[in-house]
């Protein structure tokens, strides 16, 4: 009853000539976003309408590329090999690739219209994962929008909804089947410095109760550089083809003189300005007879402040952080140390104006920004510090984490400043 409704709406969309020279009965300009839809769910109801796949092929650029996923899929269920891939060349276009975190995902312009069933993100990357891996199981692409969607799980919103989850474990699962990435036969060895540490069987039975870690701490990490190599091979009487995907953490505390900065999944980059009152500047503003008149204005220019600058006590300096996260995450917060002879300008708490919305605390001994959401991409936070004792002082590096996700974390370079007595 179901694909009865939804052939006759279908058959109402339907577009040809006769309808568009009379305009008598219902007709429409264009295949749309709900015609994708209700193609492929008839599609995989063996109930193929040649007429509609004409048209959606022939619009499929108007179509979100959530509905292009949807069409691809449609267009696979009935084997029109080339228009298939015409489609999923027409996504490519869209896909980003992130080498350094090993993700991909499709870059809805404008974030898609989030507000339409057709231009949810999660949803979008699920489909084109589903079309992936029934036709190219094994695309580099394929594996990255798993780990871009698993990261969405993980330390971001945890997907949206109901729908959205089922879709992602509908693409997951059928990526680990096509791939073969359920049928696991293989042995990891874990090597370090030339000398077995650990190994584990990874079979099917075992899929997610092996030991999946391997710590060395204490005494065992010794100082100087170490060698670790994971090895696999097949076990005994079988073929394995099993990837290994693996991630390797490092904590410790650090004696270096200079500290440098580190992150993956979000970064923060610290940048130190001098502030230097602009001579002359004027804003221009309304005088009492409605004229424009020149006012004088307090403006300042930045000056760029390399590691070992040296100020004066009193000048103003202003501490901007660049944050890039490649994907979006909640709850980050963002700590900057600040050098020990300089206090900040602003000294009340509270929300800033910038894009970001941040929460910002003014401690004794470091500013924090919290941050409700961190979308991907790049921003900037900024705030301003006054140089007050003469020294020589390290202002330690910006520490940016999530609180709910410890393994999400980065830090910038350390700073170190003078500051000589004010004349």
């Amino acid at each position: 009853e179901q694909v009865k409704l939804l052939k006759e709406a279908e058959h109402r969309d339907t577009l040809n000539d006769k309808q568009r020279r009379d305009r008598k009965a219902p007709y429409k300009s264009k295949a749309d976003n709900t015609d994708a839809l209700v193609f492929m769910i008839l599609c995989e109801s063996d109930d193929l309408d040649k007429e509609m796949q004409r048209f959606l092929f022939r619009d499929r650029l108007s179509l979100t590329l959530y509905s292009q996923a949807v069409l691809g899929l449609a267009l696979h269920e009935i084997g029109a090999v080339e228009q298939r891939d015409m489609v999923i060349t027409n996504i490519d276009q869209f896909v980003t690739v992130d080498n350094e975190n090993q993700t991909a995902f499709i870059d809805l312009p404008n974030n898609g219209g989030w507000w339409y069933w057709h231009g949810n993100t999660i949803e979008a990357n699920a489909f084109y994962l589903k079309l992936l891996s029934r036709v190219k199981p094994q695309d580099p692409k394929a594996a990255g929008l798993v780990k871009y969607l698993l990261n969405n799980r993980r330390n971001a919103t945890y997907w949206n909804n109901t729908r959205d989850t089922a879709y992602c474990i509908e693409a997951l699962a059928e990526h680990l089947t096509a791939s073969g990435e359920g049928q696991p036969n293989t042995l990891v060895e874990v090597w370090v410095d030339g000398e077995l540490k650990q190994s584990v069987e990874i079979t099917p039975e075992m899929l997610f109760a092996f030991e999946n870690k391997f710590v060395l701490e204490g005494e065992a990490l010794t100082s100087g550089p170490h060698k670790v190599e994971l090895r696999t091979r097949p076990l005994q009487g079988n073929e394995s083809k099993t990837p290994l995907y693996f991630n390797a953490y490092l904590t410790n505390f650090s004696t270096e003189d200079f500290i440098t900065k580190a992150g993956l999944e979000i970064k923060v980059q610290r940048k130190f300005y001098k502030l230097v009152q602009r001579a002359g500047a004027t804003d221009q503003v309304q005088g009492d007879r409605g004229q424009v008149i020149d006012q004088k204005a307090l403006k300042y220019d930045r000056v760029e402040l390399p590691n070992l600058s040296e100020v004066t006590s009193g000048d103003l300096i202003e501490i901007e952080l660049e944050i890039d996260s490649k994907n979006d995450y909640e709850y980050v917060v963002f700590e900057d140390f600040k050098a020990a002879g300089c206090e900040p300008v602003d000294v009340r708490s509270g929300y800033t104006r910038d894009g970001l919305g941040a929460y910002v605390e003014f401690r004794d001994e470091k500013v924090a920004f919290f941050l409700r959401t961190l979308a991907r991409g790049k921003h900037s936070v900024s705030y301003r510090l006054r140089a007050e004792t003469p020294g020589k002082f390290s202002a330690l590096p910006t520490n940016g984490y999530a609180m709910y996700a410890p393994e999400l974390k980065a830090n910038s370079d350390e700073m170190k400043l003078r500051i000589a007595d004010g004349k």
